[in-house]
């Protein structure tokens, strides 16, 4: 342990350039130390993004919060706390019993001084972890600051010199609450984008039933002055009176499905070149004609078009479709967001399914025909399959 020394008199000029050249060559050797220290501390840390993400799984947040700007607002409050830290000298531990030169004040202010360039290093290292945080990349950027911290502690061992521990908590709570923050954003716009689209699908839904049922109404007009003018001669039409009903008909269930939006198809289709065998997308479309939506799935997004297995028409296919996703959610193949809607199942798991629960159906398809990717398959380059770990592998079919 350091033991304290008398009062000494004030250094002398001569004494003072001494002390700043010594404290020079100290800081700039303690830059290369913390900087080697660090290097050592995470080759015993793992820091790939890649590989962590997969350890980690499933994001958590540590502190939930109901939206963003409530993020937003702690972080704000935590910034606030950290300054104040700092300001009263409680952000990182030092001995004040330090000695230099035979002197306990020039000890002091020569510990303070190394205090202030560990500190600068310690809240650098925590500033670039927060600025770099992606998402799901917060297990890297707590661990790269333990890593700074213990790098500090083992530097400033001599003067007993360290991060404090309320400091500490602190600025990994930070890095906690940012990529909360950063995460709660993220599903914030991913739901108002679906929020928009699904929007636009039910506003062209609208439109397209509102369309039907002008060119109903047109049609039953029509029909309408063609029967008047036939039972005004005192004959009848059953053709016409059969095509009358039928149009009735058409108009009652266009009435139906304006008025209730839980009635769509639910469909279940499959992208073998993109995807791979054994999935399929289990979704739902309120589409006069739905085969409409399946082309517009099967745009640029995708390499191949995808194949339909089914088309069901339900009276309540939300229902119906929740039920499907929560039947295969532990198939999902993204298990971080659950409104996607790809599923590790087959065709006849996904039928088989949906017999239970609708007790009949009348057309279902278990062959994919895959004709795009079946001709393209044998006339693919060799090319690069590279795996989480960067490493890149020649894969020729």
């Amino acid at each position: 342990m350091p033991t304290p020394d008398p009062a000494t008199p004030e250094p002398k000029p001569a004494a003072d350039s001494a002390r700043i050249a010594f404290l020079e060559a100290e800081n700039a050797l303690l830059r290369q130390r913390l900087t080697e220290a660090s290097a050592a501390s995470d080759s015993y840390v793992e820091l790939n993004d890649a590989k962590v993400l997969q350890e980690v799984g499933i994001y958590r947040y540590h502190h939930p919060l109901e939206n963003a700007a409530s993020f937003r607002d702690r972080l704000d409050v935590l910034e606030a706390r950290i300054a104040e830290l700092v300001k009263l000298g409680n952000a990182i531990v030092k001995s004040n019993l330090f000695t230099f030169d035979n002197s306990l004040a020039k000890g002091r202010r020569m510990t303070d001084d190394l205090a202030k360039l560990m500190l600068r290093a310690y809240n650098a290292e925590a500033d670039n972890s927060i600025k770099s945080l992606k998402l799901g990349n917060v297990v890297t950027a707590k661990r790269r600051l333990e890593a700074s911290r213990v790098a500090i502690a083992k530097l400033g061992a001599l003067m007993e010199m360290r991060i404090s521990d309320d400091f500490h908590t602190l600025r990994i709570e930070e890095i906690e609450l940012t990529a909360d923050w950063l995460m709660k954003k993220q599903e914030e716009k991913e739901s108002e984008r679906e929020e928009r689209a699904r929007l636009r699908e039910e506003q062209r839904v609208e439109r397209e039933l509102a369309e039907e049922r002008a060119q109903l109404d047109k049609e039953r007009n029509h029909l309408l002055n063609a029967l008047n003018a036939i039972r005004a001669s005192g004959q009848a039409d059953p053709d016409l009176e059969l095509r009358l009903e039928a149009i009735d008909q058409a108009i009652a269930q266009n009435d139906y499905r304006a008025a209730n939006i839980r009635t769509g198809y639910v469909y279940v289709i499959s992208n073998r070149g993109a995807f791979g065998e054994g999935v399929v997308k289990i979704g739902l479309t309120r589409r006069l004609k739905p085969a409409e939506r399946i082309a517009e799935l099967s745009g640029a997004s995708v390499p191949f078009r995808f194949d339909v297995h089914t088309m069901y028409f339900s009276e309540d296919a939300v229902t119906l479709e929740n039920e499907l996703h929560k039947h295969f959610a532990a198939k999902a193949l993204n298990q971080a967001n659950p409104r996607k809607e790809f599923f590790f199942a087959t065709p006849t798991e996904v039928r088989d399914v949906l017999m239970e629960k609708v007790g009949n159906l009348l057309e279902f398809s278990e062959y994919a025909e895959a004709t795009e990717y079946l001709q393209s398959i044998n006339l693919w380059p060799s090319r690069p399959v590279v795996g989480a770990a960067g490493e890149a592998k020649l894969h020729s079919m």
